[in-house]
């Protein structure tokens, strides 16, 4: 699956909207994508580091028009928490020799709030 067809659309309620401050994102997300897919996902969108996914399948309404009764669909729902303070980061290869990952992340999604 391709990042575009994971990731839906976000979620902007006054719930989600309170955990911006925390990092965390709330998408609706493909039913059949997992928890690494959508991490990959929003870290290729975004170009942010993801630490964390949540995910919940929500159970479609009963709605009613007059005498006929209908469902909603079922879908998932992605809670995302990337790292708000991202670093450089540094390993050691066999050699023994240290190397700097030097790839720059952003501290938030821009694209969220319609910025």
């Amino acid at each position: 699956m391709m990042p575009e067809d994971i990731i839906i659309k976000p979620i902007i309620t006054e719930k989600s909207s309170s955990g911006l401050s925390e990092g965390k994102y709330t998408f609706k997300v493909a039913k059949k994508a997992t928890k690494v897919q959508i991490a990959n996902a929003v870290q290729t969108l975004f170009n942010v580091k993801v630490i964390n996914v949540n995910t919940m399948m929500v159970k479609g309404k009963e709605k009613r028009v007059g005498a006929n009764t209908g469902k909603r669909p079922d879908w998932k729902k992605a809670i995302v928490t990337i790292d708000t303070n991202p670093s450089e980061s540094t390993y050691l290869t066999k050699g023994g020799k240290e190397i700097k990952v030097d790839k720059k992340y952003k501290d938030s999604i821009d694209e969220f709030m319609g910025a």
